[in-house]
């Protein structure tokens, strides 16, 4: 017998690609992809979500730097303010990486739908975007480096954070999880509610509040316009988790229990409570016009918000005390040719959610 005679035996891969069709294509759990086969889409906002995530391409090194550099040099700047800033430093630049891995190492190879697939590559670079942004800022201001990279390590506020996602990982990367059981279904589900609902959607939130609350004075804009870029592609992130969480739990409901809905809203619960003491580690005194019990009311908005997003009910009823945060992720962007790069969110409207 031949050891080449292979053609009977094994179909090629061209032929394999032919009989996948769009309803084929389920978020997790499909047989039939072999390959990154993208057409016929099937999930129309998946790619739509990539659309809108190259419309924002960006790099932190366009981003001109000289006046932070001579504000932070100077003592225009008090203690709780440089406070503030380098706690959303250290925080930031170890979260944008904590989320990436998760990308990477953890979710990919369990969404089976290529353009999720499509879109999470994209993510993936914008978490390198965003880690190559915190050296930036640090580089441009000579901050020292492993004060700010290993604040993880240091400062709890922001280590208790941190490990709570880490919890979230822990069955993903055991190489013997799958999602092929309704318990496997229903511990991928708590990890994507928990990178994408509560690190992008609640954890980055308060940060984002702080750091642009010095744009609104003037001052740090070159850290501001960074953050705003930013929080753009979070938006984005965050828009996409939700529709592949929502996605999950209609392809697969015997999985959303009553029980799972309970334990993922206390996991939002004790989000918003390490949220909380994160902003009175930040703002012990209060600056800017800000403080920790307007912080409180925050998170507790946008908690709301993320669990109306993945069809669960309300918790707190508080109010937004931050609207200016809702034009600055809205409205387009505008610059001075020559103050710095010109840049377009080209679908910024399609941003809101």
């Amino acid at each position: 017998m031949s050891c080449c005679n292979t053609t009977t035996e094994r179909p090629r891969l061209h032929d394999l690609a032919k009989r996948i069709n769009a309803e084929d294509k389920r978020l997790i759990n499909c047989r039939a992809v072999d390959v990154n086969q993208l057409m016929p889409l099937k999930y129309q906002w998946a790619w739509e979500h990539y659309l809108n995530g190259c419309a924002n391409n960006w790099m932190p090194t366009e981003v001109p730097m000289q006046r932070d550099i001579e504000l932070w040099k100077s003592n225009r700047l008090n203690d709780d303010e440089r406070r503030v800033i380098m706690r959303n430093l250290g925080f930031f630049s170890t979260a944008e990486s904590l989320v990436g891995n998760n990308i990477v190492l953890a979710i990919f190879k369990h969404v089976t739908n290529p353009e999720c697939r499509q879109y999470m590559l994209r993510q993936a670079f914008e978490e390198a975007v965003h880690t190559h942004t915190f050296h930036y800022i640090v580089e441009s201001l000579s901050l020292d480096q492993r004060e700010v990279f290993n604040m993880y390590h240091e400062v709890n506020s922001i280590n208790e954070k941190d490990a709570f996602e880490m919890t979230l990982t822990a069955d993903l990367m055991d190489p013997n999880f799958s999602t092929d059981s309704v318990e496997g279904v229903q511990k991928f589900l708590k990890n994507l509610v928990g990178f994408y609902v509560i690190m992008e959607g609640i954890f980055f939130y308060s940060g984002f509040v702080m750091i642009l609350s010095f744009k609104r004075q003037n001052r740090m804009v070159g850290i501001c316009e960074q953050f705003e870029y930013i929080m753009r592609d979070e938006s984005t992130h965050l828009a996409f988790g939700a529709d592949l969480i929502n996605g999950i739990v209609s392809e697969n409901p015997v999985a959303w229990t009553p029980e799972l809905q309970a334990e993922i809203i206390q996991m939002i619960e004790r989000a918003v409570e390490l949220e909380i003491a994160y902003a009175q580690d930040c703002l012990p005194k209060g600056i800017l016009g800000l403080n920790a019990e307007l912080f409180r009311e925050y998170v507790q908005y946008i908690a709301d918000r993320r669990l109306e997003r993945i069809g669960l009910p309300t918790k707190y009823g508080s109010r937004n005390p931050f609207p200016w945060m809702s034009e600055t992720i809205d409205l387009g962007k505008e610059k001075n040719f020559f103050e710095s790069r010109v840049t377009e969110y080209q679908t910024g409207g399609a941003l809101a959610w």
